[in-house]
C-alpha cells in the first residue's frame, strides 16, 4: 500500500491536537473522507491501531501515544528545516569556497567584493586564485571560474559571457620590429606565448576574417601560464600577444602602453564560465555568487566590445 507518510503524519497530528476528524479536515482544508483515509492508511502501513474511535471522542492507543510523541517532534523539525532553507534562499549565508584565475581574482573579483558583501553580509568567501586545474570534490571547492572551452562531464558549466580578444604589442617592440600588416608579416615577429598549466601545451595564435580561420605558431622569448605575467611580458616589449579585453587590458590600450595590431583579423572570443560539480545540488550560495559574478563580468564584456567596430 502506498502511503504519503509525511503528509499522513501531519494529518494524524492535527486529528490528535483537535480531537476530531471533522475539525482536522476544516483546519487542513481537506475533505473529511481524505483525512480519515490517510489515518487509516497510516495505521495499515504501521500495522498497529493508533486511535480508538467512538461516536463521541477519539483516544490514543499506547502505540498511538508513542507515535504521536515522535511524529510531533519530526514534523516540528521538518518545519524548522524548511524555514531555515527558505531563509537561506532569501538571504544566502555561510562559507563559500571559490577558485578563480589569478588575474581574474586580482583585477576583477577582489575590487568588486565590497558590493558582494553589501548584498550578502552573512556569507564568508574563501577565494583561491590559481590557473591550475582544481578537483572540486576532492578539494572541497564549491565552484570555479575558468576561461575557454572546457570538457569535464563531472561539472556543470554556466556561461558568464564571452570576452573579446585583441592582438597587441608594446610601442617599443613595434618601433624595433615594425608593425605587422598581414599575417605573412608575422614570419618576422616573435610571440609572447601562453601555455597550459596542466599539460604545458603552448596555445597557438588564432585569427579569423569572414569564413577564413588561421592558427599560427611563432617562436618566443618567454611563455607564461599566468595572465598577469603574460601581460607584463608584452608591456615589457618581448613580443606580440593575444589578450582578452578586460578593463585592465583596455586601460593599457587607452594609455598607449599597448597598441592593437592586425585589426582586420580578429582572434576567437574567450568564453568565461562558472562551474560546479554535477552531482551537487545548486545551493543558494553558489547561485547567488554565480548571479553576482555574471553582473561583474558584464562590465568586462562591455569594455572589450568598445574596442571593436
Amino acid at each position: 500500500m502506498s502511503v504519503d507518510r509525511y503528509r499522513a503524519m501531519e494529518v494524524f497530528n492535527r486529528v490528535v491536537e483537535l480531537g476530531s476528524f471533522t475539525a482536522a479536515a476544516t483546519a487542513l482544508h481537506m475533505p473529511k473522507a481524505r483525512v480519515t483515509t490517510l489515518v487509516q492508511e497510516l495505521e495499515a502501513h504501521l500495522g498497529v491501531r493508533l486511535l480508538n474511535r467512538t461516536t463521541r471522542r477519539l483516544n490514543l492507543t499506547d502505540d498511538g501515544t508513542l507515535y504521536h510523541q515522535r511524529a510531533q517532534a519530526m514534523v516540528q523539525d521538518m518545519g524548522e528545516l524548511e524555514s531555515t532553507l527558505r531563509r537561506a534562499v532569501a538571504t544566502p549565508a555561510g562559507r563559500l569556497r571559490v577558485d578563480v584565475p589569478a588575474a581574474v581574482g586580482r583585477h576583477v573579483i577582489s575590487p568588486a567584493l565590497p558590493q558582494f558583501f553589501k548584498r550578502y553580509p552573512d556569507m564568508v568567501l574563501e577565494l583561491g586564485s590559481s590557473d591550475r586545474p582544481v578537483d572540486l570534490v576532492a578539494e572541497g571547492v564549491d565552484c570555479v571560474i575558468r576561461g575557454g572551452l572546457l570538457h569535464d562531464e563531472t561539472l556543470v558549466a554556466r556561461p558568464l559571457g564571452r570576452l573579446r580578444v585583441v592582438t597587441c604589442a608594446a610601442p617599443a617592440y613595434l618601433a624595433q620590429y615594425g608593425t605587422p600588416i598581414t599575417l605573412e608579416d608575422l614570419e618576422q615577429h616573435r610571440f609572447v606565448n601562453f601555455h597550459s598549466a596542466k599539460t604545458g601545451k603552448i596555445f597557438p595564435f588564432e585569427f579569423s576574417k569572414g569564413d577564413e580561420a588561421r592558427q599560427i605558431h611563432r617562436p618566443h622569448w618567454v611563455t607564461c601560464n599566468d595572465a598577469d605575467s603574460y601581460i607584463g611580458a608584452v608591456v615589457a616589449g618581448l613580443g606580440l600577444a593575444q589578450s582578452p579585453l578586460t578593463q585592465r587590458t583596455c586601460a593599457l590600450l587607452k594609455s598607449g602602453a599597448l597598441v592593437r595590431v592586425l585589426p582586420d583579423w580578429q582572434p576567437e572570443d574567450l568564453p568565461m564560465v562558472v562551474m560546479y560539480p554535477r552531482n551537487r545540488h545548486l545551493t543558494a550560495k553558489v547561485r547567488a555568487f554565480a548571479d553576482w559574478v555574471a553582473e561583474v563580468f558584464k562590465a568586462e564584456f562591455e569594455a572589450g566590445a568598445a574596442w571593436y567596430p
